[in-house]
This record gives C-alpha cells, sequence and structure tokens, in this order.
C-alpha cells in the first residue's frame, strides 16, 4: 500500500541535526528537480525578503520563514514525519504508533512538497515554507514544475498495490495516477454526514485517523474494494464508487457525523 499525504502549513523547527543531504533523500529520480527548486527559493530568499514574501504568499507576520528559507541549506534537518505538523499529522500520531506500525508508516507513507516534491517520512528535511500554490519567478507554477518528474518516478514508487490518495487539490495535480495505476487508486475526501459536506479541519482530522487506523491494525488492503472492507471493518462508514472506465481512480466518502 502506497499513501498519499499532503505537507503542512505549519512545521516544527528544524532542530540540530546534520544539515540536508539532498542525495539522501527517496525517490532520486527527483533530485534534479528538488535542485532547481531549493536552489532558486534560497536566492529568492536570501534577496529582497518583501519580494520573497509576495512570491511566497506570506504576511507580514510569517516574515521569518524568508529567513529560515534563506537558510535551507545549512539548517538542521530532522525527519519529514517530525517537520510536518497540524491537524492531519496530529492525528497521524506517528510517534506514538508501535514499532511495527512505525515500519509499515515508514514504507507506505509519501508526503508531496512544493519543494522536494514527495519525501518518505523517513527522510532528513530542514523545517521550510514553500506551497505547491507557489510561482517561482524562474521556475514558474510549481505544480507544473513537478509534473514530468513525478509522471517518470511515481509509478515505480506505486508499485502493483493500492494507492490511497488523501491529497489537497493542489498537490494531487502534481501527480494523478494513470492507466492500471488509476485502477488501483482511491482518493478519500470525508463528509459531514448530516450535511454531505467537507469540512476542512475535521477533514484533515478524519483523514489522519484513517491512515493512522490503517497502520495500527496491520490492514493489507490488495486494492480499492478491499480497502473499502479493511475501513468498515475498523468502524468507518465509507460510500465507494468505482471507476466508470479503466483509466480512473475509485473515489471514496468517508461519513462522519460529528465534526471535531
Amino acid at each position: 500500500m502506497l499513501v498519499l499525504l499532503p505537507p503542512s502549513e505549519g512545521k516544527a523547527s528544524s532542530g540540530r541535526g546534520a544539515p540536508l543531504k539532498p542525495e539522501s533523500l527517496s525517490l532520486p529520480g527527483l533530485t534534479a528537480a528538488r535542485e532547481a527548486v531549493l536552489t532558486e527559493l534560497v536566492e529568492l530568499c536570501a534577496g529582497d525578503e518583501d519580494k520573497a514574501r509576495e512570491v511566497l504568499g506570506l504576511s507580514e507576520g510569517l516574515r521569518g520563514e524568508v529567513a529560515k528559507n534563506a537558510e535551507l541549506r545549512t539548517a538542521g534537518a530532522r525527519p519529514a514525519g517530525e517537520i510536518y505538523t497540524g491537524v492531519l499529522y496530529d492525528s497521524l500520531g506517528l510517534a506514538s504508533l508501535d514499532t511495527a506500525a512505525k515500519r509499515r508508516a515508514a514504507r507506505s507513507l509519501l508526503v508531496f512538497s512544493g519543494l522536494w516534491g514527495a519525501v518518505r517520512v523517513t527522510d532528513r528535511i530542514p523545517s521550510y515554507r514553500c506551497s505547491m500554490g507557489v510561482k517561482l519567478p524562474g521556475l514558474g507554477a510549481l505544480g507544473a514544475h513537478w509534473r514530468t518528474p513525478m509522471a517518470s518516478v511515481l509509478p515505480e514508487v506505486a508499485g502493483s498495490g493500492l494507492v490511497l490518495d488523501v491529497r489537497s487539490a493542489a498537490y494531487a495535480a502534481a501527480w494523478k495516477p494513470k492507466g492500471e495505476v488509476a485502477g488501483r487508486t482511491a482518493s478519500v475526501r470525508v463528509l459531514h454526514a448530516p450535511t454531505r459536506k467537507v469540512v476542512s479541519h475535521f477533514n484533515k482530522a478524519t483523514k489522519g485517523r484513517i491512515v493512522r487506523s490503517l497502520l495500527a491494525s496491520g490492514a493489507e488492503p490488495k486494492g480499492p474494494a478491499e480497502l473499502v472492507e479493511a475501513l468498515k471493518d475498523l468502524g468507518y462508514v465509507v460510500e465507494a464508487q468505482a471507476p466508470a472506465k479503466s483509466g480512473q481512480s475509485w473515489s471514496l466518502d468517508v461519513l462522519v457525523d460529528e465534526v471535531h
């Protein structure tokens, strides 16, 4: 099973670990594309601070993020699973999983990123600020920048098993499973059952709990139909829509009564 996650806007501090080693990151086929983003982001943030804030869409209160980006090559690095925080990651609770579930997380989870493209939770990265919606002056829109290398690298990473996609729209646009990979991909959204509306905070929290439940239970669904049964066994209310034709993904709605 491969689980595609969004990153978090908020991130823990880099800490005092050894600096980033780009060549050590997973998915080496993305190295050149990562280096291009990293180089321009560091140069941008080491220059005109106001321009950098504008490009990155940062408020005055987040001015310090510019200086942090300027130091990315020398800042301490920590496992990505410790860097990403926020609602989804709080609910996922990687640190409190048992040893076997942590091994499954290291093997299964892939976090998408405007800066790194995609990383494993065990990859050591510094704290940064650069969303997939950013348009860098030199490289242009990051979503478009990542599509070609992702299309080359991700199908192999997906292997032959289930792909569970809980990414937000901006990150989903960087790589859309195609062909037979799409047929074993399930995209999940979370709905408030009484209103059948997506609520942002509660949507993220529930997605985090879903992924945690699968990791903790040791469930190994082979495809979307098996995933639906596994989630029901774990107590979730799921409505599934199989693809109408080949080359399309499954759509899963998880219904929750309480918004919390």
